[in-house]
């Protein structure tokens, strides 16, 4: 009998030491979010998404990136990153040229990557997880053509070479151009500055005769606001403005009609689901991971996630809001 409660008691203890010892491996699993700009809302919702994934597959989540848009500041954090060797990385690449040859070390040394909001598609990442960039900016042509009808001169804030920001103004372009009398007549670097995007707003608004600017397109979360500012100062309520992301800033001026409608992206989603992918990734480790998935039949991973997006406007943005509420209460 003694031999048989020793015999027990060891077999518990070796499930016990399996238990915990997985546990204890999982929590040593390190996974990092690599965002464009850290102190943006949007990045936040993104972080917060991501550590509630981690959390909830006992894992550990770094979110990393630059203060401001600064690209060789990205670059930085991921070479950091590349060095630390982690299970994973999630990145959003703010500058391809900068940033995909980095992507293509950390894939080589063995560290799944997955792009999320603005993709480096010609690097050996595995697959992108963000929004269909040309279909939402399709959606904001759209808009525009029942907000100004048969004509109107268009002004786009963006970051040029930013190829989610390339891929929106390709789609706006696209969805206005059932309406040949509204054009894009300029279009505005803001370079990742608020105050470039109320300065230029400003200039802008002060055109008159048939330079005269009809509606701004903010195709970031940073020019929302600024650009709202500059309607209100020059009391320019005849004007339209379409934002993108749900900012706060952006979204208290839908509320006061200073801006029509914003593309609202799902960056919760996009940090939640990129931490689930990469760890069954980390968990299931394709045979190679330097290779070009998007050519092989046989891949074990899609090309690209679509998150989805949503055109809040005066009509739904309180329930938005509301939502959002009781989705941070959780």
């Amino acid at each position: 009998m003694k031999t048989k409660r020793q015999i027990t008691l060891a077999t518990i203890g070796v499930a016990l030491a399996f238990l915990f010892g997985c546990n204890s491996d999982s929590k040593e699993e390190v996974f990092y979010m690599i965002a464009a700009n850290v102190q943006l809302p949007y990045w936040q919702t993104a972080a917060n998404g991501f550590k509630r994934a981690a959390s909830q597959h006992q894992v550990t989540a770094k979110v990393v990136g630059p203060n401001s848009y600064d690209p060789l500041g990205e670059l930085d954090a991921l070479q950091q990153a590349v060095r630390a060797h982690p299970a994973g990385i999630l990145i959003s690449v703010a500058d391809a040229g900068i940033l995909q040859r980095e992507v293509d070390v950390a894939v080589q040394s063995g560290i799944p990557v997955i792009t999320m909001d603005s993709d480096a598609a010609a690097t050996r990442r595995l697959y992108f997880i963000g929004t269909n960039n040309v279909e939402a900016g399709r959606l904001g042509g759209s808009r525009l053509i029942d907000k100004l009808g048969n004509k109107g001169n268009v002004a786009v804030f963006t970051i040029p070479g930013q190829p989610n920001l390339e891929d929106r103004l390709r789609g706006l372009k696209e969805g206005m151009s059932f309406q040949p009398g509204i054009k894009v007549t300029d279009i505005i670097d803001i370079k990742g500055e608020a105050a470039t995007a109320f300065d230029k707003a400003q200039q802008l608004i002060a055109q008159t005769g048939a330079k005269k600017i009809d509606a701004f397109v903010c195709l970031e979360a940073i020019s929302g606001k600024p650009v709202a500012d500059a309607i209100k100062r020059a009391n320019a309520h005849d004007r339209e403005v379409l934002a993108w992301d749900a900012d706060p800033g952006t979204l208290d001026a839908i509320k006061d009609g200073t801006i029509d409608a914003t593309i609202a992206q799902k960056p919760y989603t996009m940090g939640y689901f990129g931490l689930t992918m990469l760890y069954n990734v980390s968990q299931h480790k394709p045979d190679q991971l330097n290779k070009d998935f998007r050519s092989d039949f046989y891949s074990p991973v899609p090309v690209f996630i679509d998150t989805g997006t949503t055109l809040l406007d005066r009509g739904n943005v309180d329930l938005f809001l509301s939502a959002t509420a009781a989705a941070s209460e959780k």
